[in-house]
């Protein structure tokens, strides 16, 4: 390969804590045949609350239950009784700001950071932020790598919070099965004609199916009716239940919920185009 070549993001992977080879990962292959992901040491770092969420009858003790254990373990209650004036005033980052920052701008400062997990956990690069991410070094890559890293987000463990999230909506998938029994789930994207033609040229000849490249994380609609408010062009794209960060309904109060928002890392997926 040559090196402009290696200059894309698309050709870029690193190591990751999931077990399976990033390229294989952002593969659509891997996404016609899933396996279960983890990741490494999470579960068995935090077995209390696996074990409490075990006792939950429903979804909606469980997500009691998962709020609260992340409460105590991250320090998230700054207004607790107890805390100094000090602590009342410092801003602790939490897994629930950061996803009602990806809600107002996910190409912010909280998007950044939650694209640089899905690099450090799952060993996706992201290929937009604000612009696309192409040739490096670049303005655009500063400006990436620069808020990923800023502590407005990224602090109090963030990394951390997110790992949790993530083995949280994964136990959640397996035992209530929200989606039903299935190893994927239907959704819907709505892209511009930019983002069309900026995801690839693997289109079938009709321009009705094709292989694209989404970003290292992606939102992703239960409807698409909603998907039409985001672009001219609506995919319909099926995704892995391993690949599911967030679903509607996962964790109460955050705000993507009553949007039907799916979070959902990405790579190479086999689209359907439905309209436009």
């Amino acid at each position: 390969m040559t090196v402009d070549g290696l200059s894309h993001p698309h050709h870029w992977y690193s190591t990751n804590l999931v077990g399976v080879p990033t390229w294989v990962l952002a593969s659509a292959e891997f996404n016609a045949h899933p396996q279960a992901l983890h990741i490494g040491g999470t579960r068995a770092a935090h077995g209390g609350l696996f074990a409490l969420l075990a006792r939950c009858s429903d979804a909606q003790e469980a997500s009691e239950v998962f709020v609260h254990y992340m409460s105590l373990a991250f320090a998230l209650q700054t207004q607790a009784p107890w805390a100094s004036p000090g602590e009342r005033r410092r801003w602790r980052s939490s897994y629930i700001k950061l996803l009602q920052g990806w809600g107002l701008d996910s190409n912010g400062a909280a998007g950044a950071v939650l694209k640089g997990w899905v690099e450090s956990r799952f060993g996706l690069v992201p290929s937009f932020h604000k612009q696309a991410l192409e040739r490096f070094p670049s303005p655009a890559w500063v400006s990436y790598l620069e808020e990923k890293v800023s502590s407005r987000y990224h602090n109090n463990n963030i990394y951390q919070q997110l790992d949790l999230l993530y083995e949280f909506c994964q136990w959640a998938l397996a035992r209530f099965q929200p989606f039903g029994a299935g190893a994927h789930i239907g959704a819907w994207r709505g892209v511009s004609r930019e983002e069309r033609l900026a995801a690839g040229d693997r289109w079938s000849p009709d321009g009705q199916h094709a292989v694209v490249r989404l970003n290292n994380v992606v939102s992703l609609s239960m409807r698409s009716d909603q998907a039409e408010c985001f672009g001219d062009w609506v995919w319909r794209v099926t995704v892995p239940t391993s690949k599911v960060l967030f679903y509607p309904g996962l964790v109460s109060p955050v705000p993507l919920s009553g949007e039907g928002e799916v979070l959902a890392i990405g790579g190479d997926y086999e689209v359907d185009v439905r309209h436009g």
